[in-house]
């Protein structure tokens, strides 16, 4: 079985910063891209910032200058470095991972359950 953990989440105040983390546990033989996305609300579910494996980033137009994106392999935990926080970055926000089980299977993608951020204005 295979988890991603999101932790971190919070109240910040708009200008604030928060670090998001997602570690995943369990049967992993390989992990590629991993990413960040989050859902406001009553609005859809929307990228925030994906890496590759080997560290190559892509990011949404609104967070571009704002959010960082980093992981760690040897951890297999991908991190979320968020400033310059707004009210308009309030979602919850999901950890993704594109990995495979074993040496035989395909890859499959897994997501967390979810952390919340709060910007107050």
């Amino acid at each position: 079985q295979v988890q991603l953990v999101e932790s971190g989440g919070g109240l910040v105040q708009a200008g604030g910063s928060l670090r998001l983390s997602c570690a995943a546990s369990g049967s992993i033989f390989s992990i590629n891209a991993m990413g960040w996305y989050r859902q406001a609300p009553g609005k859809q579910r929307e990228l925030v910032a994906t890496i590759t494996s080997g560290g190559s980033t892509t990011y949404g137009d609104s967070v571009k200058g704002r959010f960082t994106i980093s992981r760690d392999n040897a951890k297999n935990t991908l991190y979320l470095q968020m400033n310059s926080l707004k009210p308009e970055d309030t979602a919850v926000y999901y950890c993704t991972s594109e990995l495979r089980r074993s040496i035989r299977s395909g890859w499959s993608n897994y997501w967390g359950q979810g952390t919340q951020v709060t910007v107050s204005p």
